[in-house]
């Protein structure tokens, strides 16, 4: 062992960190990839996905130097990534660096990796790579923007490269965390889960080759894997808006905070009236519109498309919360029935599920003009409100 792995490789036992290599018909990079990384630690875990090349046959040399993981057949990198997990905390790791093996990464910047933990432990450091670097194809480059984007969205953290397989992991703090994703989508799965586990989900710079044209060797499937990563999109940003953005909301509020709360978003005089207005207005339309199940979802993804105050759109949009309910929905159906000119001489204590069957037709009409007119109404109130309170303390 030289001096320089020896280093590292004291480094690598002192942080509890391993090194991570999934890989799948990389015959042609797999060796160097393994050689280059043993120049700065022996705590390397090869999983073998399911390899049809002579994958096999190339960890066979290198079976003292490594520990193995072997799936019979091709599971995915998500699986691959996963299972690399397990045995790394079997194994009684806190970190697992995870390096793709194609050759792209570079096992020089896994000092860069522990000098960064080091200095913030507990984090999860994504490598981040030069999209603007020769041979970088330009589907890689736009679908790195696309996953940015919803990671920010689903997360409100900016990051440079969310689609990065060099990576730092800190898979003790992720162990309770339950997956689903078992290909490529579990990169974009993983990190945002991290972020919603208040795990530090960091970046720093990595250098990055990238073979020109039919010498690289890519098992990205853009039809397939491009379709899986935008249904994990919309299942992640769903569960962003209707469990982690308003959990993160009430987790942050407690007796001594709570004053400013209510101060900053609901008394700021830096905001406007008309803001305030449009808030209160948007989340009573969306509190009354009949599209149940998506009420509270749609309101909080209209205050984040519009910029609006966040707080004044969740607290009215549950204006249907039971108490209220049977008074909305006998308003909804008067007012279906002053649009339609006839009568159901449904009272409030008529109300039900089969009454609202019966005569669906009605309410859906009534519960729309309702939601537009009442939302409409109260922004109004709520304007000319807020504006004689104004012009009464100047």
């Amino acid at each position: 062992m030289g001096e320089e792995k020896y280093r590292l490789n004291n480094r690598f036992a002192d942080i509890k960190c391993c090194v991570i290599i999934p890989t799948y018909d990389n015959e042609k990079t797999l060796a160097k990839v393994i050689l280059d990384t043993l120049d700065y630690t022996d705590k390397i875990i090869v999983v073998n996905d399911g390899a049809t090349d002579s994958t096999a046959q190339i960890l066979e040399t290198f079976k003292n130097g490594i520990t193995l993981v072997t799936h019979p057949v091709n599971k995915g990198k998500g699986m691959a990534l996963r299972n690399g997990f397990k045995k790394a905390l079997q194994l009684g790791y806190d970190y697992a660096i995870t390096i793709d093996s194609d050759g792209q990464h570079f096992p020089s910047d896994l000092e860069n990796f522990l000098n960064k933990i080091e200095s913030q432990p507990g984090s999860l450091i994504i490598g981040a790579r030069n999209m603007n670097s020769e041979n970088v194809p330009s589907k890689s480059s736009f679908g790195n923007k696309f996953s940015n984007f919803w990671f920010q969205v689903e997360t409100g953290i900016k990051l440079p490269d969310t689609q990065s397989g060099y990576r730092l992991y800190p898979i003790k703090k992720l162990q309770d965390v339950k997956f689903f994703s078992p290909r490529f989508e579990f990169e974009v799965e993983v990190i945002v889960k991290a972020a919603w586990r208040k795990i530090p989900v960091i970046d720093m710079p990595v250098k990055i080759f990238y073979a020109k044209g039919a010498e690289r060797v890519s098992h990205f499937r853009p039809g397939k894997d491009f379709t899986r990563i935008s249904i994990l999109n919309t299942y992640l940003v769903i569960l962003a808006f209707i469990w982690y953005k308003p959990l993160r909301l009430i987790r942050g509020l407690n007796p001594s905070n709570l004053r400013s709360f209510i101060k900053k978003h609901f008394f700021n005089k830096e905001e406007s009236t008309l803001k305030k207005s449009l808030s209160v207005t948007v989340g009573i339309f969306f509190g009354i519109i009949p599209i149940w199940g998506y009420q509270l979802v749609s309101a909080i993804a209209a205050s984040y498309l519009f910029r609006l105050n966040k707080a004044i759109v969740i607290l009215t949009a549950n204006i249907s919360i039971p108490p209220l309910l049977p008074f909305i929905l006998i308003a909804s159906l008067k007012t279906g029935e002053l649009f339609k000119g006839t009568e159901t001489n449904l009272s409030l204590r008529d109300i039900s599920l089969q009454t609202l069957k019966l005569n669906l037709y009605t309410y859906l009409t009534g519960a729309c003009l309702l939601a537009v007119l009442f939302s409409i109404f109260m922004g109004l109130v709520t304007f000319i409100s807020l504006s004689l309170i104004r012009r009464k303390r100047k």
